[in-house]
Parts: structure tokens; sequence; C-alpha cells
């Protein structure tokens, strides 16, 4: 094996499943690695906005001058994309070496592949001299493979209903797992406005710090500013966050709790507060790309993540055409996601996935006929979501606006072309 390719491929035979929830594995094969962090390390769990977080720390952190190293998961395009090093995506060459050694440590432990490529690149990230490691949960808390790294502080955004098959059926059960990631004595920042109460409750049980929105930490803001405070600290007059969308504040409010909560270890001035949270970037993030038709891009996946991608195209104002792209896992509460989505979506072009995991366009377009009540509502169905936006695109009118969504495939389907800026007029027949 002597490309990322081959390695990635290996590591997709080698597990009978595809998600297998569970510490031991991983833990036996650390162990073995001998794999440790020197540097303090923040973990982020959550339903939705991990990503936006972990993204906000990384922005300020380098603005103060720190090494940092991120890890997240899944990717949009490029594998490699996991993994930033002092702000930078890492090569693939790079991984290479950390490959080979969770393979030599494996000594015959079967691995899923989300298990094997998180051990590798915590193993760049440990051996890469950083300030501060920023680590993604990737499903769940409590039985990720991240979480047998020990956080210095946990960071817990807003929970909603996901991954039922693995988590549990209500917003309580979700909300045991992912207060799996809190550690006795260590700080716990919870940025959801309404926890589940298991949160807390776990919090009290092992005696973590537990910080809240609301009663530890709070923001306020207006349509030019907006501030956030705590006991001993205030922020006032910030510009709102580079990632579009209303629900970023309430991710901006979480990730300055957590830097509070460990300023005696990497302080941060408010010039890189505001600097790194004006030149954070995310891209699929409700991404508005330049260019007419109007064209947003948002992995929004889950009927929470889906209800706030609505919300903030209500707020873009009148559009006489909405066209949705739109490709889904199968496991996704579908029926929701159109709930939330049909009163804004004139035209709807469903696509196919390049993973075993997806709904089949055609399945999409018969759910979404079950349900769809709007008789001026028209929808398609393509083979995949560069083949769907180009459709959209040859359909709609310089005024129109195009939404693509569903999963960080589709997003990530539009993105692998590589097309300059993803604007109309490149896209081309």
């Amino acid at each position: 094996m002597e490309t990322l390719h081959d390695w990635l491929a290996h590591c997709e035979r080698l597990h009978p499943k595809t998600i297998e929830l569970g510490l031991e594995r991983s833990q036996a094969v650390a162990g073995r690695l001998g794999l440790r962090f020197d540097c303090p390390v923040i973990t982020v769990a959550g339903t939705n906005g991990k990503g936006s977080t972990c993204a906000m720390l990384e922005a300020i952190a380098l603005q103060a001058g720190y090494r940092t190293g991120v890890y997240t998961s899944p990717h949009l395009v490029h594998f490699e994309e996991r993994c930033r090093i002092h702000g930078e995506i890492v090569k693939a060459h790079e991984l290479i070496a950390h490959f080979e050694k969770v393979e030599a440590a494996r000594e015959g432990t079967s691995l899923s592949y989300f298990e094997f490529t998180t051990l590798a690149i915590m193993s760049l990230m440990a051996a890469s001299r950083l300030d501060v490691a920023i680590l993604e949960v990737g499903l769940g808390g409590r039985l990720d493979t991240v979480n047998i790294i020990d956080t210095d502080c946990a960071v817990i955004t807003s929970i909603d209903l996901d991954h039922m098959d693995y988590l549990g059926t209500d917003r309580e059960s979700i909300g045991r797992e992912k207060a799996g990631i809190m550690r006795t004595g260590k700080p716990a920042v919870v940025s959801d406005p309404v926890p589940p109460q298991s949160v807390l409750d776990r919090a009290t049980e092992i005696g973590a710090d537990l910080w809240t929105l609301g009663r530890d930490f709070n923001f306020s803001g207006d349509k030019l500013q907006w501030g956030w405070a705590w006991r001993g600290r205030r922020y006032a007059g910030l510009a709102y966050p580079a990632l579009r969308g209303a629900n970023q504040l309430i991710n901006a409010s979480g990730v300055l709790a957590a830097l509070e909560a460990l300023r005696d270890r990497i302080p941060v001035t408010a010039q890189a507060v505001r600097t790194g949270l004006a030149l954070v970037e995310l891209p699929g993030r409700f991404q508005i790309v330049p260019g007419q038709p109007a064209l947003v891009l948002d992995v929004a996946h889950n009927p929470h993540s889906v209800a706030a991608l609505a919300a903030n195209l209500d707020a873009m104002g009148f559009y006489p055409t909405t066209h949705a792209v739109f490709g889904a896992m199968a496991d996704k509460d579908l029926g929701s996601m159109f709930r939330k989505m049909g009163p804004l979506v004139d035209r709807w072009y469903f696509t196919d996935l390049a993973t075993p995991r997806a709904s089949a366009a055609a399945a999409l377009i018969e759910r979404w006929r079950a349900q769809e009540t709007r008789r001026d509502v028209a929808a398609s169905t393509h083979g995949a979501p560069m083949e769907a936006l180009r459709a959209a695109v040859a359909a709609a009118d310089p005024a129109d606006r195009i939404v693509v969504f569903g999963s960080f495939y589709t997003v990530g389907g539009v993105l692998e072309d590589g097309v300059p800026r993803l604007q109309a007029k490149h896209l081309g027949p």
C-alpha cells in the first residue's frame, strides 16, 4: 500500500460493519501506539453545530498565535480535509506513515474504517507539536473513537434526533451519549439553549465543571453587532461571525465559553476573538456562492439542521423560484425534512449519492410525492449531485435561488468537480 487511496481501501475491507460503536478495539491499538497529546484538548460533540464550533475555535486560536490541530469528519471532497495542522489541510503523503503505524500496532485487531482512520489522524496530530488539539466526535460521544482521549474541555452543541438506530430514540437518550465526553473536574460547556436533563445529570454525576448557556454565559445582539458575557469577562460590539446563519451566535457563544474555561492554559486576546470570528471559513454551512442565480450549499441532513436552513433561507428575502438539489441517507427522517422545506421549494431535483447508505433518487421522489400537497411543485431524478445541479441551473432564471442540501455527499458531490466559485455561468452544459 503506497498511496493514501490504497490505505483507505484497506481500511474499508478490515471490519464487517461500517459503524460499530465501542472503545475497546481503539483503546487497545492506541495503547500500543502510545497515543497521547501534550497539549490542551477540546472535544466537541453534538447533533448540529460541531463543525462550525471547531472552525471558530481554530480561527481564534490561530489569531492568538497558537499552533492548532483539528480533526473533523466526514469530509466533503477529499479525505485529507479531516485534519488541519496550523490552519492547513494535511497532505496525503503526511498521513501514510501514521496509517503504517496503526497497521503495525493493530496486531490483528479488527478496526472499522472510522476507527482506523481516526487513530491515524490522531497519531499525526500527536506528533505535530501542537499548542491545542480540537477533536470533533463522529457519532454520539461516549462510544466514539475520539473519546479514547481525555478532554481538557468538553463542548456539547445542539442536540436533536439523528442516528437514532445507534444513540436512542429521544433527546434524553441521545444527550446521555453526547455527555459521555465529559470528564471529572474538567470544564463541560453546553451551548444547547435547552439541553436534555440527561446532560446536566451526567455532569453532576461525575463532577464536571458545567457551563451552560443562559446560566453561566449569555449573548445578545441587534442587526449590526452582538456581545457575549460571563461572570468576569465581557465582549461587546462584536461583528457577526463570518459563518452565516442565526444559529452561529449560539455556536460562537459556546466557543467563547470554552476559551474562557481554558484561559489559564491558552489565553486569547479580544482582538484574536474579533479577527478569528471575522475570518472563519467552513464550506457547506449555509455557504452562499456569488453569482446568478443565487446558490446556497448546506450539509443540513436532519430535521433540526434543515429547520435552521429553512429559517436562514426565509431570511434571505424574496426569490421568484427556489430550486432544491437533494440527496440523503436512507436512515434519515425524510418526512420531517420535506415538511420543513416544502413551503420554500418550488422545484426538486432528487439525486443518487455515491454511497450504499444513501437513499436512491427514485425512492426519494416517491417519499416526497407521498406527502407533497402543493400542486404547483415539480420534481425530477438524477444520477449524481452535479447532474442535478446542472438541471437546476438550466431551469432557473437569473433571479431564482438554488439550494443544495441533505448530506455531506450531496454538497461534496457538487464541490468535487472543482467548478470555479460554482457560479451558474461556469456550470456549462
